[in-house]
């Protein structure tokens, strides 16, 4: 096999300063609505509202990479360095979810940005103890990790999985198999913090090209919030919690960017 040469990772490291200075990461399948015996494919991307560059597969960045289906559970493969990050055949007919978290990975802000930051992914209380503690024009150092999921349908919307909860550090949980979403409708989601409700906190669902019609919702006392999709195909889901980070870190905050992907039907 052969091994990256220095060109290669120099681009790397360019996607990852890249990925530091973009708000999302999600997972773009492929194809949503995969026959069984297909293979599908899958994409990290990085950017803003939904614009961004994909993200090759790096080892060093995965905490874990899989899929979930009606036949069990089992690695996403792929190669180093290589885009899509990763494939799978589906074999067998139903829901299948797609899962990827990554490890923490470090970035310094300054002041500006930081705020900005916090306004845009609805932490404003980070904002307000900043501004308690005197810090609002200091700079930050912090630790960010992954925990993205997209959802296909095999061979229709049947089965389980849709809901199933992996224990991400923040998760969103559908509580509505979105392929039943005929047109758009309304997709109540659950957001957990360490498998724990976590209220409060913003939610919005986007779709490309469409900045202006973004969907956001607060989650309530027990996590949940409904978001009211107003049409048929692809939607991310996404949510951002932040708490001081620990010592150990040599951060000063620790942020956890949770999102999920799907295509819902047009009829």
């Amino acid at each position: 096999m052969r091994t990256a040469g220095p060109f290669v990772f120099a681009a790397l490291l360019g996607l990852v300063s890249a990925a530091l200075r973009a708000h999302d990461f999600w997972i773009e399948p492929s194809t949503f609505t995969p026959a069984p015996g297909q293979r599908v494919s899958f994409r990290l991307w990085i950017g803003q509202e939904l614009r961004g560059d994909p993200f090759p597969r790096d080892p060093n960045l995965i905490a874990r990479f899989l899929a979930a289906g009606p036949a069990g559970d089992m690695p996403v493969p792929g190669r180093v360095l290589g885009d899509p990050a990763g494939v799978v055949m589906v074999q067998e007919p139903g829901l299948y979810m797609i899962v990827y978290d990554s490890k923490r990975y470090p970035v310094e802000l300054d002041a500006a940005k930081f705020e900005t930051y916090l306004k845009d992914e609805g932490l404003e209380k980070i904002s307000a103890l900043r501004a308690k503690r005197g810090q609002s024009a200091a700079g930050a150092k912090e630790v960010f990790s992954r925990c993205a999921k997209t959802l296909l349908a095999v061979a229709g919307n049947a089965g389980a999985g849709w809901d199933r909860v992996f224990g991400e550090h923040l998760e969103l949980v559908a509580e509505k198999n979105p392929y039943t979403l005929a047109g758009g409708g309304e997709l109540p989601v659950r957001l957990l913090y360490e498998g724990k409700p976590l209220a409060g906190a913003l939610v919005q669902a986007l779709q490309r090209d469409r900045a202006g019609a973004k969907v956001s919702a607060r989650t309530d006392a027990k996590g949940r919030a409904r978001l009211k999709l107003d049409r048929a195909g692809f939607w991310l889901i996404k949510a951002v919690h932040m708490v001081p980070a620990p010592p150990d870190t040599g951060a000063d905050w620790e942020s956890f960017w949770a999102s999920l992907t799907f295509e819902a039907p047009s009829g």
